[in-house]
């Protein structure tokens, strides 16, 4: 058994981490007990000796005569349906919002007839590596290595072979086989396991209740939830910091070295994703997201990194692991991120972009974290001339690219309009102003290309880049500028790709990014292009594009970060919060519904300067956090 394509899978979490479950009812990543953990399922990235977890009728693909699977409306509990030449049975799968310990539940139902199953569960921990000690009493399996444990408890008879676990049992109709899997520090006792039937629906009921707070409306509305949920869903609780998957690896392009770990918190997502979250109405996500951006880039704004850890974490070394052969033999497989020590002018934009939406829609500014906006722009008033690794991490040499100048500009433009709109901040309005002037001036000169009548990837060349697509987006320029339109076209006749949009034309020698082969079409880039053609007054250009991204979904609502037009299928890692972000944007300006939602303080929003932070105490407007129901642990019996 290997791995499916990447859209057969399913995402199901507790804001923590993220598990991946297939269309076949196998469960083949699963980092314990954090987004980026090492794994202890990694069939994903490997074969069947590297860690899965599989409830199925017995006999594998021969046995099953067709095969149904959804999300519960509105919730990330995951259902799926196989029916048999003797019956059919229901596999419902979730990971319940933790108390402590990270839980996947798995409840096996008859629906009809009788349904001879199969289980096999390989724990492989450390990313496929480590074989763990495997003990068993009544009801219970123990897999124990070094800090890491892992409890299955369970109803069936399990026996070892091969250094697998495997299990075969029968569900009648109306008959349910609870399986809960949790792991624990190995020092530790196993937690008790938690009622199957009782967690599955008080997680849903969770999912349901914060689904119904989405206050966006229109024809667009079930893809707008589904892609808030699944931003939820990639959201680590605990600080508030959004991973952009919850995978590493994955390829670019099937078969090629394109693979980076994208369990991580980027800052090149900051502004966009706040956008969505309060365009959905998720007034106290957004201010968490902000909160958890204050914290990770406070220190030497000169050392300002473009990724962080979910909790913030700084060093993000990245390596290889050797043992496991990658995605279809998509090598190598990454840990960490490289990227992460790389120069980018881009990130102070969408650090000061992001803070000025969060406070303009908060209405509150606060003197210590204007103290920190101040230095990011002291740091450009000589740092914004200097080359950088552009937004796309490039690892070629550093260039003058117009995208990273653009967000400089973004940069001082939103320092600007903060002093303008809360006069009792202190800063150098008129030399902000000057510089503001200054960068633009050399822009509109260095980074347009006459010759073919758009901006370019770089200054003073003739190569496009998609990025440049965020112009309007950011207000550099309004819609109606004969140079924007020029660029959406130029973007248009060199970047497509069977209709979907290029981040920029690879080169076989890597001169362009310093790496070889080729890549999918950038998803968030073809919602960009969504945007632009809506704002040039493309409107019907714009939906149709938005409807053929909408049917690049999996049969789940999920996105990845690429696509695929030759091969037809998704490629990159899944699934991707910025491609869903990109969706939600797109969505509630395609529908007029792109305005800020504000948060829930009184209706006349009167600018106020505080003089604490809010990533030191809560945010004014926040409502506290009401505490979950308590899932009763308790056995849950096979009944029929």
């Amino acid at each position: 058994m290997s791995s499916q394509r990447i859209e057969d899978y399913a995402v199901i979490g507790d804001l923590h981490t993220a598990a991946l479950v297939g269309r076949n009812g196998s469960v083949d990543w699963l980092c314990l007990p954090h987004f980026d953990s090492p794994s202890c399922f990694s069939q994903l990235l490997g074969d069947e000796s590297h860690g899965f977890w599989q409830l199925a009728p017995a006999g594998g693909e021969k046995g099953i005569v067709a095969t149904r699977r959804s999300y519960r409306k509105d919730s990330l509990v995951l259902e799926t349906e196989f029916d048999t030449p003797t019956g059919t049975v229901r596999i419902t799968d979730c990971m319940p919002m933790r108390d402590s310990h990270p839980h996947v539940v798995r409840l096996v139902e008859g629906l009809a007839g009788t349904v001879d199953m199969h289980m096999e569960l390989t724990v492989r921990f450390d990313y496929g590596e480590i074989v763990p000690w495997v003990t068993s009493t009544d009801g219970l399996l123990r897999m124990t290595a070094g800090p890491d444990a892992v409890a299955l408890w369970h109803l069936v008879d399990p026996v070892g072979h091969d250094l697998h676990t495997v299990a075969d049992f029968t569900v009648r109709e109306g008959q349910r086989f609870p399986f809960t899997f949790v792991w624990y520090p190995s020092h530790e006792e196993p937690p008790p396991p938690l009622d199957a039937y009782y967690a599955i629906n008080l997680t849903d009921a969770y999912w349901k209740e914060w689904a119904a707070r989405c206050t966006h409306e229109g024809p667009y509305r079930d893809a707008v939830v589904r892609s808030l949920i699944t931003l939820k869903a990639l959201t680590y609780e605990p600080t508030g910091g959004i991973v952009a998957a919850a995978t590493t690896s994955l390829p670019e392009a099937v078969g090629g070295s394109r693979n980076w770990d994208y369990r991580y918190c980027w800052l090149r997502d900051a502004t966009l994703t706040l956008e969505s979250l309060m365009r959905g109405g998720y007034f106290d996500e957004a201010m968490a997201w902000r909160d958890w951006l204050l914290r990770a880039v406070a220190g030497d704004v000169s050392r300002l990194q473009i990724m962080y850890g979910p909790a913030g974490e700084r060093r993000l070394d990245e390596w290889e692991a050797s043992w496991l052969p990658g995605y279809e033999s998509s090598a190598p497989v990454r840990i960490g991120n490289a990227a992460s020590g790389q120069f980018q002018l881009d990130v102070y934009g969408e650090v000061m972009s992001a803070l000025f939406e969060s406070a303009r829609s908060d209405g509150v500014q606060s003197r210590a974290a204007w103290a920190l906006q101040t230095q990011l722009v002291d740091f450009l008033e000589t740092g914004w001339s200097e080359p950088d690794d552009g937004i796309w991490e490039v690892r070629g040499p550093r260039r003058h690219f117009t995208h990273s100048k653009v967000m400089a500009w973004v940069a001082v433009d939103r320092a600007v309009k903060t002093l303008e709109e809360w006069p009792d901040l202190e800063g150098p309005l008129e030399e902000w102003r000057e510089l503001r002037h200054k960068i633009f001036t050399e822009v509109c000169e260095k980074g347009y290309n006459k010759d073919i009548g758009s901006f370019t990837q770089y200054y003073d060349c003739d190569q496009l880049d998609a990025s440049v697509l965020m112009i309007p987006l950011v207000g550099f320029l309004p819609p109606t500028d004969p140079r924007v339109v020029g660029t959406v076209e130029a973007v248009e006749k060199g970047l497509l790709e069977n209709g979907f949009v290029l981040r920029y034309r690879t080169a076989d020698d890597g001169a362009v990014d310093g790496l070889t082969g080729r890549e999918g079409a950038f998803l968030a880039c073809s919602f960009w292009l969504v945007d632009c053609l809506h704002m040039i007054g493309r409107t019907a250009d714009a939906e149709k594009l938005f409807a053929r991204l909408l049917a690049l979904r999996n049969d789940l609502g999920l996105l990845s970060v690429e696509y695929d037009p030759i091969g037809g299928r998704l490629v990159g890692n899944f699934p991707q919060a910025f491609s869903h972000v990109s969706l939600v944007n797109s969505a509630c300006r395609l529908t007029g519904h792109d305005a800020l939602a504000t948060g829930p303080a009184e209706p006349s929003r009167r600018r106020r300067v505080v003089d604490h932070t809010a990533s030191m105490l809560p945010s004014l407007s926040r409502p506290p956090r009401r505490k979950r129901p308590h899932v009763t642990k308790r056995r849950s019996a096979a009944t029929g």
